[in-house]
């Protein structure tokens, strides 16, 4: 990705040292304490809506798909525009038939699909403003899952958000590095950006992150 893309901050600390320590930093402590938001919480949210044919957009570590509970050699696309992502998430995740496509959710997917499943799941508040733009990202998804599909996950709520006060620290210095870029985003701007591509949305915030899931994407969402 080339740096003056709106998107490179928000995915460019993913180096394979940061990679490691993800899990017992990020996961651990910082999910439990700063955001309130335990990652069982998480894998629970996820385990419950994974599918068959699903798609894992900005995996991270792979910490959640390894959880999922699919069965093994399970067909899963995984897609981020950091290559160090896909690398050590397709590594970590050797039973499952993986696929990696080196892209970002901010234009248009080079995938086909249908995918009964697909997951935002602690990316948004790392996609660049403003609105539509996070909007368009939620669109780009819907466009490639089926009719009865569900998208889900997570995210970091902004100012709005009950945060104590080691969280908002945080918020702002990530803000200011350009690693997250959601100020703005409530739980009903969450809300509002699910809404655009899907009939049916719930959100629930826990601690410092909205929890949500979406079904049945709107017909123009679809290819």
């Amino acid at each position: 990705m080339d740096r003056d893309d709106p998107a490179y901050k928000g995915q460019a600390d993913y180096s394979r040292t940061v990679l490691r320590l993800y899990d017992p930093l990020v996961l651990g402590p910082i999910a439990r304490y700063v955001w309130r938001c335990p990652s069982d919480r998480l894998t629970e949210h996820y385990r419950r809506h994974v599918r068959d044919r699903h798609l894992d957009v900005g995996p991270g570590t792979g910490y959640f798909l390894e959880r999922s509970g699919l069965a093994s050699g399970s067909k899963v696309t995984i897609l981020d525009p950091n290559t160090n992502v896909l690398r050590h998430v397709s590594a970590r995740l050797g039973g499952l038939d993986v696929t990696a496509a080196e892209a970002d959710v901010c234009k248009s997917l080079p995938l086909e699909g249908p995918f009964d499943s697909a997951s935002l799941n602690l990316v948004i508040h790392c996609l660049p403003g403003p609105f539509e733009r996070k909007a368009g990202a939620v669109a780009n998804v819907a466009a490639v899952m089926a009719p009865d599909g569900v998208l889900f996950g997570s995210s970091v709520i902004g100012e709005t958000g009950s945060h104590n006060a080691v969280a908002r620290t945080m918020l702002r210095a990530y803000n200011r590095r350009g690693a997250f870029d959601n100020l703005e985003d409530s739980e009903e701007a969450i809300g509002a950006m699910l809404d655009s591509s899907f009939e049916e949305i719930e959100v629930d915030t826990v601690g410092s992150i909205a929890v949500f899931a979406a079904r049945t994407p709107r017909p123009q969402s679809l290819n």
